[in-house]
């Protein structure tokens, strides 16, 4: 028995799966909000004991650099160790992997009803692959072709420095300046860098907020209601904050595949992809994704696509598991 986790910083997700012949089945599956709870190690002894399973291995993908078997969370006041959830479980190890690294092992395991393409391209290109997630941060990882099958890796490329491309840009890192001092990607393509933009533009007078938007925001999700009020067409602002969100996503994931040279394609992951589609599948993302001077063409072959399953990152734990962990019983 399998016992995976896809941490992130809104919400935990824990799943038990049956391995059978290099097949996953889940078992059983809970999800928690992060924030309501003191660590991960609390919220895997309620989900075991409500479930009443013995997991034979476990890992957990968490949002965060992992050293040395221990994360301190990038959006969290947890630092989540190996050592501790092992001994919650009874087993004689855990297996820790940053949450990006666990969407890219989760690759493997999509279907073409896991995933909507933003373009097309000729051929099936091979080679390198690379993940971006927009979410809670800006979470960023590597698929390393080696011939034969692919070799993956963790980054922190999300909080790489903000690089602007415009004039309106250039204000907007201004702004964030005078708040954050560094100012990351992440920043700006996460839930809370949409509201950070979403900010800009009002602040600077490039549009107005209606009364109901006002009040909205101060009731919930801010970042999810500039969303959907954006989406549905319903506040020019709204609109603008999140166009030129998708166009520095954009940006960065193409910034994204020439580091890696991802040739064999770009996945967006995340929350926040799958909900804004219609968006995504405009000209301001790919523009802006292919937007790289001479290099043009070679940006231009890159299939992108946006991941759909929001249980990617629990197949991947669990994948890691089953290649990494003691072999379950």
């Amino acid at each position: 028995m399998i016992l995976a986790g896809d941490i992130g910083g809104t919400h935990a997700r824990l799943a038990f799966f049956q391995s059978q012949n290099g097949n996953l089945t889940p078992v059983a599956e809970g999800v928690f909000p992060s924030r309501d709870h003191s660590g991960l190690d609390e919220i895997v002894g309620q989900f075991v004991a409500k479930q009443s399973l013995r997991p034979d291995v476990a890992c957990f993908g968490v949002a965060g650099p992992v050293r040395n078997g221990k994360v301190e969370t990038s959006n969290l006041p947890w630092t989540v160790e190996a050592s501790r959830l092992a001994g919650e479980l009874h087993l004689p190890s855990a297996l820790l992997i940053n949450d990006l690294e666990a969407n890219a092992w989760g690759i493997a395991s999509l279907g073409d009803q896991d995933q909507i393409a933003l373009n097309r391209v000729k051929g099936m290109p091979v080679g390198n692959q690379a993940v971006i997630s927009a979410g809670t941060g800006l979470g960023e990882a590597g698929l390393f072709w080696n011939g034969n099958g692919y070799e993956i890796f963790a980054s922190e490329g999300g909080h790489c420095d903000f690089a602007p491309r415009t004039e309106l840009e250039i204000e907007l890192l201004r702004y964030l300046v005078a708040r954050f001092g560094h100012v990351s990607f992440e920043r700006i393509v996460s839930g809370p860098g949409l509201v950070n933009v979403y900010n800009f533009l009002r602040d600077t007078h490039r549009g107005e907020e209606p009364q109901w938007l006002t009040d909205e925001l101060a009731q919930g999700d801010q970042a999810a209601t500039i969303s959907r009020a954006a989406v549905a067409g319903k506040s020019v602002l709204a609109e603008h904050a999140l166009d030129l969100w998708i166009s520095i996503y954009g940006a960065e994931a193409g910034n994204l595949a020439l580091k890696l040279m991802a040739t064999g394609g770009v996945f967006l992951g995340g929350g926040i992809a799958p909900k804004i589609v219609s968006k995504l599948s405009g000209l301001l993302f790919m523009q802006a994704f292919v937007s790289k001077g001479r290099l043009q063409p070679l940006l231009e072959s890159i299939p992108v696509k946006v991941i759909t399953n929001d249980k990617i990152a629990l197949f991947g734990a669990a994948r890691y598991a089953v290649a990494k962990g003691t072999p379950p019983r």
